[in-house]
């Protein structure tokens, strides 16, 4: 039987959305079963062999709500792979690796997640608001070759653990 993956996520203004839906179009085509749904709409990882959250970061931190699913739902993903990424990061500096916010890095440690990966993100002219610094910014940073290298690895992982069945 396939692994059953969740693909979640916390967005702003849309852009870790579809980071969250790539993520979860590789997987699939790696043949695992994969549900991409926004944080908010998730009641239970029970279902779920496997988690990826994401959130857009903003200010140095995760969304509020990101970080409300992954405390609510601590001791059911301590018994998950999971994996978390955040993306936001524009302009020069779009594909540094970001500071991890101390307690999504707490909770990394305690669900034995690999190192949380940062994505580049995307600022839309309609956000800038007629901010001349930010408006120099305005773009696509993300890379979605990186983004789909990424989640085959997190696919490649998945599949090696499933068990075979023997004729």
């Amino acid at each position: 039987m396939p692994t059953n993956v969740l693909v979640t996520y916390a967005t702003k203004l849309g852009a870790t959305a579809s980071i969250a839906a790539a993520i979860g179009a590789e997987l699939r085509s790696e043949g695992l079963q994969v549900e991409v749904r926004e944080i908010g709409a998730v009641l239970a990882v029970t279902p779920y062999d496997a988690v990826v959250i994401g959130s857009a970061i903003y200010n140095g931190g995760w969304l509020p709500e990101a970080v409300r699913f992954l405390r609510r739902h601590e001791r059911r993903l301590r018994t998950r792979r999971v994996w978390l990424f955040h993306s936001g990061p524009i302009g020069p500096s779009s594909h540094e690796e970001q500071p991890v916010p101390p307690e999504v890095a707490r909770l990394a440690r305690e669900f034995q997640a690999p190192p949380v990966k940062t994505f580049a993100g995307e600022l839309q002219a309609d956000a800038v608001l007629h901010d001349r610094d930010l408006e120099r910014l305005v773009g696509d940073s993300r890379d979605w070759h990186e983004i789909r290298a990424w989640s085959r690895q997190i696919g490649t992982t998945l599949k090696a653990a499933e068990p075979t069945t023997s004729p």
